[in-house]
């Protein structure tokens, strides 16, 4: 959650102050009624929105405050800003309007010319104000306070894996991915405006300043291409291993990996790696997704990458505008081939505003309303492919047909059936659990521990069972905030669904 830490660190330096406030929690509206918050702010996902708006009605019923919303929903979908409980949303990069707005607010002062805000007149009328520039000078926001979630919730703080993210924006022009769309529709900007780098002494400082307040074992880097300039990761591998020495993750764009990448990235302490896959079908990889990636890159990146002795991760998708299931099954196959160890999966969703939506729109398959979005994207599909249930049920078989080919001659029996849809599931999500296992004794075993802590069934076992509390937890939190929407008349399932 990096960008409410963003959020965080620009109000704190700007005199504001910041808490967030996690639910299922059994005190949270006792929390909110306490610090008793002038603003509060919301990050909005496609699939999760209808319950935020829902727990900020009920908020708003309680509780005076201004609300305001942003995320990637509301940056391409404003349209909330017609819900009266909903005071403004913020559209894009949301530090420089967050710090305006609480400036305008404590000062007493008219806040509706802000920049990058959006909200609604007397009228009803959508407003939008004008953009401000992207932010290219990432190192001057300063560091992201992780203290407003670690704070909140130990379980993040306590975690000896951390996520630190390099850089903002994507060069590629993925159909699938916002990248395009913010690029293009939201900033009309060029790449050199809009793929920003933050530098290596900037990225060091922040893992250092981790590790002397938190448990840090490991880094996940979470940028979306990891090896983008060379000579920035020439950099990176030379210091990190020195003034870090910390084993971390990357993602990587095959099309631009060379093996001296994975040389380098394996000396500086990288210890798994992945890289997006998406299809076997080049026509589904490189027309319709637009990876601009052929089967040879996917191939020579996965072999250096095993060479060099890092564990090999895929990103995959199922499910595509016009895929067979034989193509999705192909998919799998090409996983097998290149020996990976690490499989991740999702199933194809065409969100508001990205090109693949109006792909799937011209084809008479686009998902109906917004609405009707899955909270999560690796659950099922939410286009009308055809095979729909036998490409979510192939979902839920994809890691460990991967890791196990022997079984797809089974596996396609089950793939049509509705019935084994949530037993397939559980082993999909218990499997799952056993992959990031496997990626412990690895971070672990870089480190020299091997303490009963550590060892892979005791490891396992705590994982399942504290994910396992969580959803018990979310369940119980679920039916209570349900009871409390009712009384507005508001979506009780929407609401649980949320907390889960």
């Amino acid at each position: 959650m990096l960008g409410p830490m963003y959020l965080s660190r620009v109000l704190k330096d700007a005199g504001h102050e910041m808490i967030s406030v996690f639910v299922p929690d059994p005190a949270w509206l006792k929390k909110i009624e306490d610090y008793a918050p002038d603003v509060i702010t919301w990050s909005l996902m496609t699939g999760n929105h209808r319950p935020i708006y829902d727990v900020n009605r009920l908020l708003k019923s309680k509780f005076k405050f201004f609300s305001i919303m942003g995320g990637p929903h509301v940056t391409f979908v404003p349209d909330c800003v017609k819900d009266p409980d909903i005071d403004a949303v913020c559209i894009g990069e949301g530090e420089g309007a967050i710090v305006d707005l609480c400036n305008a607010l404590e000062a007493g002062e008219d806040w509706h010319d802000i920049q990058n805000l959006c909200y609604a007149d007397e009228k009803g009328e959508i407003v939008k104000n004008p953009l401000r520039p992207l932010i290219q000078d990432l190192d001057g926001i300063g560091q992201p306070d992780r203290t407003v979630i670690y704070d909140a919730q130990p379980l993040y703080a306590n975690s000896p894996r951390k996520v630190i993210v390099t850089q903002r924006g994507c060069p590629m022009s993925c159909t699938f991915c916002f990248h395009h769309a913010m690029r293009g529709k939201i900033y009309g900007a060029r790449n050199a405006q809009y793929v920003r780098k933050r530098s290596v002494d900037h990225v060091i400082a922040e893992a250092l300043e981790i590790r002397a307040k938190y448990p840090l074992r490991f880094v996940h880097f979470l940028d979306d291409i990891f090896n983008l300039r060379t000579d920035w990761l020439d950099e990176f591998c030379e210091r990190w291993p020195k003034e870090v020495g910390i084993p971390f993750d990357v993602i990587l764009m095959a099309n631009m990996t060379k093996e001296a990448h994975i040389e380098k990235l394996a000396s500086a302490g990288c210890i798994y790696a992945r890289i997006a896959f998406e299809a076997a079908n080049d026509k589904m990889r490189n027309e319709i997704y637009k990876k601009n990636t052929e089967t040879s890159h996917l191939v020579n990146a996965s072999k250096w990458i095993k060479k060099h002795g890092i564990r090999l991760g895929s990103l995959n998708m199922l499910g595509g505008p016009g895929a067979t299931l034989q193509e999705d099954i192909d998919t799998v196959l090409l996983n097998v081939e290149c020996k990976v160890d690490h499989p991740l999966c999702s199933i194809v969703q065409p969100y508001p505003e990205f090109e693949l939506n109006d792909i799937t729109k011209n084809m008479g398959i686009a998902v109906a309303n917004y609405d009707d979005f899955p909270a999560k994207f690796n659950r099922e599909a939410s286009a009308e492919i055809d095979n729909k249930q036998a490409v979510e049920n192939l979902h839920k078989w994809f890691p460990i047909l991967v890791r196990f080919p022997f079984m797809l001659p089974f596996a396609k029996k089950t793939l049509p059936s509705r019935l084994l849809a949530k037993p397939l599931l559980i082993m999909y999500m218990l499997y799952s659990e056993w992959l990031v296992t496997e990626q412990n004794i690895l971070y672990n075993r870089a480190q020299g521990h091997n303490s009963l802590g550590v060892w892979a069934p005791f490891d396992f076992t705590k994982r399942v069972a504290a994910k396992g509390f969580l959803l018990v937890v979310g369940a119980v939190g679920g039916k209570v905030v349900g009871k409390l929407a009712n009384r507005l008349k508001m979506g009780d399932e929407r609401v649980m669904a949320h907390m889960d």
